[in-house]
């Protein structure tokens, strides 16, 4: 394909999605962009949500980590299936009862200041690193294959991507997001079925004998059993569990789509049905990853020395023109809800948490509305600076290095909303950040050490299980003699 070919995709694509957004933000005020007004459709948020738990991160990571790592991601994948019940029959009947718009609020009545400033605060630090690495695996292909030949620096490539972002997300934030991320989730879906159809066609096997192909293959073993191994069951299972109730249930950007529905009924209904599919949504893009590298044997193909480039270098090298064009297209729709969300999701924490935007009676809507967009400049500022510094530094499979990050950041969050919830106690407030500090710092160090300290214990996401216990023994050594009446 021509970068001219793919660049005319890229800009098609998103004129597409401004036509979406000049229909979806007309009338839109601040309500609208931090809970669509209360009037989202549950079927459409839970199928767009696909894309958005997906993003860039599963689309080109997943497919090339089977062949180190084989399906064990499936045993992950059954702990969210897990994690999202939780979520959906826990922690969103709680958001609902409190009426809250920042999930964060949370903290600031069961705990007090400084525990819901430290919530909020990490979740904008997961949050910007997060997503930030899941748009830098986008972008670095678009400069690969389209930006390099024209000689254009990566720092102008992400700078465009952003500014596109921004400006469809301006207006609308949430209320616009949930119509785009549908769109989005049909094309990535769609890139994926019509790249294993294509190779079918191409190796002249029919789609059932391609699949029992892939569960015959070597690259098909999902169940581990060597407690060493951080593909043991038990760590990814359990991780998979509290991995999804961090990064959905204590995400703001995810639980924001959630609140947007009209009752918890509807949102309960949205939360059932989308972690179904993902399950199968999953097996899909893990059965991709056998099925290219089963193409790449049979085609005597060089692998990449990064296998987050082995899907985009078959689908735009190898598979003709109709299949690199919905590739980039799903590409581009892999991005843009991490990109989309991210920058609303961050807008609306710091102004309803640091900023107290939502209940500051004493300005006007207007004046509410400026500062919201200043806020959303300087987010999209700040995603674009951790990109060019993580592609200088990246050395891994962004997908291992998203969850590792995850484990760090999230695990305070875990610690502190399950204080919250199954205890009644009260803590010193004002020592609640030395603890969710502290907690990533000791995780850090036994991780690096485990192997001598746990007699070969290898750490894999299951850290994030531990950071967050961290946090809740500090908070309960830190427990005041009297009850909390807040649930």
């Amino acid at each position: 394909m021509s970068p001219l070919l793919i660049f005319s995709c890229v800009l098609l694509y998103s004129a597409v999605l401004f036509g979406i957004t000049l229909i979806t933000s007309k009338g839109a005020d601040n309500e609208s962009f931090y809970v669509g007004n209360k009037s989202s459709p549950w079927y459409v948020i839970a199928y767009g949500m696909i894309g958005a738990s997906l993003s860039g991160v599963t689309f080109m990571s997943v497919p090339g980590w089977v062949g180190t790592t084989q399906f064990s991601y499936l045993q992950l994948v059954l702990g969210y299936w897990v994690g999202y019940t939780i979520i959906a029959t826990v922690l969103l009947p709680l958001y609902y009862r409190l009426n809250l718009t920042s999930i964060y609020a949370y903290l600031n009545q069961r705990f007090g200041f400084w525990s819901y400033k430290t919530g909020a605060f990490f979740f904008l630090l997961s949050r910007t690193i997060g997503a930030s690495f899941r748009l830098f695996l986008v972008a670095n292909v678009l400069q690969i294959f389209i930006f390099d030949g024209w000689n254009i620096p990566f720092f102008i490539t992400v700078s465009s991507f952003i500014i596109l972002v921004l400006l469809f997300t301006f207006k609308g934030g949430i209320k616009t997001i949930i119509w785009t991320d549908t769109l989005q989730t049909t094309f990535m879906l769609l890139a994926v079925i019509i790249s294993v159809v294509s190779i079918s066609k191409q190796m002249d096997i029919s789609l059932g004998k391609i699949f029992s192909a892939v569960w015959e293959s070597e690259y098909s073993k999902v169940f581990f059993t060597d407690w060493h191994d951080k593909k043991f069951f038990a760590k990814q299972f359990l991780s998979g569990v509290f991995i999804s109730i961090v990064m959905t249930g204590l995400d703001q950007e995810m639980m924001q789509k959630n609140l947007s529905c009209r009752n918890i009924k509807e949102a309960q209904k949205n939360m059932f049905s989308f972690s179904f599919v993902l399950i199968f949504v999953n097996i899909l893009f893990l059965s991709l990853g056998a099925i290219l590298y089963l193409y790449a044997s049979a085609k005597g193909i060089t692998l990449p020395s990064k296998t987050d480039d082995l899907f985009p270098v078959i689908a735009l090298k190898y598979l003709g023109p109709v299949t690199g064009i919905v590739f980039i297209i799903g590409l581009i729709s892999a991005a843009y809800p991490s990109a989309d969300g991210a920058l609303t999701s961050l807008t609306t924490s710091f102004c309803v948490d640091f900023l107290g935007l939502k209940d500051d009676a004493k300005k006007t809507e207007g004046e509410k509305t400026k500062i919201r967009y200043k806020v959303h400049l300087c987010f999209a500022l700040l995603l674009l600076i951790v990109i060019v510094i993580f592609r200088a530094i990246n050395n891994e499979a962004v997908i291992s290095k998203l969850f590792t990050v995850a484990g760090y950041t999230y695990g305070p969050l875990l610690g502190l909303y399950s204080f919250g919830l199954f205890t009644k106690w009260e803590v010193k407030d004002n020592f609640v950040p030395l603890i969710c500090i502290l907690s990533p710092v000791i995780c850090f160090l036994l991780s690096q050490y485990s192997e001598l300290l746990l007699g070969g214990y290898k750490f894999g996401f299951e850290l994030l299980i531990l950071n967050g216990g961290l946090t809740f023994a500090g908070l309960w050594f830190l427990r005041e003699k009297n009850y909390s009446s807040h649930g």
